[in-house]
């Protein structure tokens, strides 16, 4: 990257320190403000807005990669990342499968898309890798691409949109990557990105669409061969399309009776959307434990290659998202995001009956979960399991009448978390309203509290009715 391109970037969004190009005064940034403005804005022209294509991922004529590309994708990556391991399931016994799990969350950014960003780097040209390149990500791929592209010596530019968790914000400009934030979604921070790779000469790298990306990630699959042979099923989360595509192209050619499955969430089944479409459709995405998963639109090399090789697609309530990722903490000690657990979330939920008995990979994508948003995970996770309760009953106002509530939940064996009480609302100046937070051993015990709360009180509520383990997601 030229200085005087440095120059034109805010503080925050330069290599190293921040401090501007030697060559330029410092400003109120004024300048750099009408730059990135007028990149923001669309041309318009004849017919309307003018849209820039990538030309590496074009509707009109898909590509497909092959398991050739995948293989030379390993040969090159070796030695770059992470050979993650894939041991059993402590748990095997309790789903009734022979269950393994790949932890690619143990590479050094926290998630597979190391491999991919890698391939992608190694594989320009000279003059690319001086010139540089650039992408839009809400974190993983723009981690990934910021710490190889430093790594390599390639300058890296990202266009993270707002929502982006700020730890991965921060993880990109350690990696000495030109981090820009500009964006309310995705969709705003790709235009950005694609106006800045056509005025910049940088080359734009999709995060789940670019042929070299695919078949980086697709090494995942030949390390799950390799480490669990014949496997009857390997279980993919699914977002954009990219990994599952790579991982399927790998793991069919070598062992074609292997089913693949991919797993998505409720609030973002854009893939199963475009199952049902025939080809990709802009999919409206909800707020999403499952972030990294939250792709409006699949992409159409990811979609190609994929198709004709996935044998099913499941989709998960939010719920067994934030189980799996508890089970993952309590019985694998394995913290991962809400991408990673999305496999396991398939299985809890009790999509994959078909699979008792089996031999079965589950992928663990991604370990990148924001510490806040881990403990709402957790926390969300026991109440549906029916091991977090909440509820609110009224009782006597008379002295002792918390303390008999109290008295039972003692003698259920309840442990309580929080308690309060609140007189001014209630009709009944003799009664009391108490708020209970409370903690129970699993779904039966929670039940158990739940009747014998009614056999004494005749105002009780329950917040939330508790999911039972093999419910399906869909009744």
């Amino acid at each position: 990257m030229s200085q005087s391109a440095k120059a034109e970037l805010p503080k925050e969004a330069t290599n190293g320190s921040g401090n501007p190009s030697p060559s330029v005064p410092k400003t109120n940034g004024s300048a750099v403000n009408v730059k990135l403005e007028a990149l923001k804005r669309p041309r318009h022209v004849s017919g309307g807005v003018e849209e820039i294509v990538d030309p590496f991922c074009d509707p009109e004529r898909p590509q497909r990669i092959s398991f050739h590309d995948v293989t030379s994708a390993a040969f090159l990556i070796k030695g770059g990342v992470e050979r993650t391991p894939c041991p059993k399931s402590t748990s095997s016994d309790l789903y009734g499968m022979e269950l393994y799990l790949k932890k690619d969350f143990l590479q050094y950014t926290g998630s597979f898309k190391e491999r991919g960003a890698r391939y992608a780097l190694l594989s320009l040209t000279e003059e690319q890798k001086r010139t540089g390149v650039i992408s839009a990500s809400l974190g993983n791929h723009a981690q990934a691409l910021s710490y190889h592209g430093w790594k390599l010596n390639i300058p890296v530019t990202v266009v993270m949109p707002k929502a982006a968790p700020i730890m991965k914000i921060q993880k990109c400009r350690n990696y000495k990557a030109r981090v820009i934030v500009e964006g309310n979604d995705m969709g705003e921070a790709k235009s950005l990105a694609m106006r800045m790779s056509r005025e910049e000469g940088l080359l734009y790298v999709n995060g789940y669409d670019h042929p070299h990306i695919m078949a980086g990630q697709g090494t995942i699959g030949l390390e799950i061969l390799e480490q669990v042979p014949n496997p009857d099923a390997v279980i993919v989360p699914v977002g954009g399309g990219g990994l599952i595509a790579g991982i399927a192209t790998a793991v069919k050619a070598l062992s074609p009776k292997t089913k693949i499955i991919g797993v998505e969430s409720e609030k973002c089944a854009s893939f199963t959307r475009a199952m049902e479409n025939n080809g990709p459709i802009s999919t409206p995405i909800k707020n999403t434990l499952a972030d990294g998963l939250a792709v409006p639109k699949v992409g159409y090399n990811a979609y190609a290659t994929a198709m004709p090789l996935i044998d099913r697609m499941v989709v998960v309530k939010e719920e067994w998202i934030a189980v799996a990722i508890l089970r993952l903490v309590e019985e694998e000690k394995c913290v991962v995001e809400g991408a990673g657990g999305a496999g396991l979330a398939a299985i809890l939920a009790g999509h994959l009956e078909e699979l008792k008995g089996k031999k079965v990979v589950v992928l663990l994508c991604g370990g990148n979960i924001d510490t806040t948003v881990f403990g709402r995970c957790l926390e969300r996770g026991l109440a549906a399991e029916g091991r977090l309760v909440k509820f609110n009953v009224e009782v006597s106002d008379r002295p002792g009448g918390i303390n008999d509530l109290c008295a039972l939940l003692v003698r259920v064996g309840v442990s309580i978390k929080d308690i309060m009480h609140e007189r001014a609302w209630l009709r009944d100046v003799y009664t009391v309203e108490v708020k209970v937070v409370c903690e129970t051993v699993d779904w039966t015990h929670s039940l158990q509290l739940k009747n014998e709360l009614k056999k004494f009180y005749t105002k009780v509520n329950f917040s939330d009715v508790p999911l039972a383990l093999g419910d399906s997601a869909d009744s």
